[in-house]
């Protein structure tokens, strides 16, 4: 026969599990998995066929998670006032404007004075040399860091409350566990849920593609 001391435990057992099962499910519910971006190059058509040739084709070399992204098997020549880098991956498809996405740490070889912008954003940023087997192209502006940001569906921002244009904070899992702020939310059903971080920002987070990130509520 349980006593009335047994009952309670079992009752404040049963009350712990049911809280803990609750606190997990909130977790699996703001679960983000990272992309770490590289350097790397997005081109329109018309700087493309400038720097490999009139009516050549952007070929694929892997897709990205964003559906319609790949990295391609082309690759440039990215020149600064200071110093270059080399076998720089373009992404495709081409868009209206050619821009360039960098670390920190690559623009202090490269001499440009970073700003951190979301992609697409590029007025007033620093202009770059990019260099083709069959000609260069020089950028007036199109420079930038890339601010970090979390794609994701409309069904994804209203399982964790958020918007597009959002700012949020962002709890990394992992050895150098870190808590990221001013992460922008970017909304569209032509999105797939990930989070992109660039090298500076994973390295110092010890963070490596397909880790996860926790959305902060």
């Amino acid at each position: 026969m349980k006593t009335r001391d047994t009952m309670k435990q079992e009752e404040l057992i049963n009350l712990i599990c049911k809280r803990v099962v609750e606190k997990l499910n909130d977790l699996e519910a703001y679960k983000i998995p990272i992309g770490v971006s590289n350097r790397h190059v997005h081109l329109s058509k018309e700087h493309y066929e400038i720097l490999f040739g009139k009516n050549t084709v952007l070929t694929k070399k892997v897709d990205l998670k964003q559906p319609g992204q790949f990295a391609a098997n082309e690759v440039v020549t990215i020149k600064g006032p200071k110093g270059e880098f080399k076998k720089v991956r373009i992404l495709g498809p081409f868009r209206d404007k050619s821009q360039v996405e960098i670390s920190v740490t690559d623009s202090f070889r490269l001499g440009v004075k970073p700003m951190i912008k979301e992609s697409g954003q590029l007025e007033g940023t620093p202009g770059i040399e990019i260099i083709g087997p069959e000609g260069s192209v020089t950028l007036e502006c199109g420079t930038i860091v890339a601010l970090r940001h979390i794609h994701m569906t409309p069904e994804d921002a209203r399982r964790m409350d958020v918007k597009d244009g959002d700012l949020v904070d962002v709890q990394l899992m992992g050895p150098r566990k870190a808590l990221l702020s001013n992460v922008l939310v970017r909304v569209s059903d032509k999105y797939k849920l990930e989070m992109h971080l660039d090298m500076d920002e994973a390295n110092s987070a010890f963070i490596k593609n397909n880790d996860i990130a926790i959305l902060k509520k």
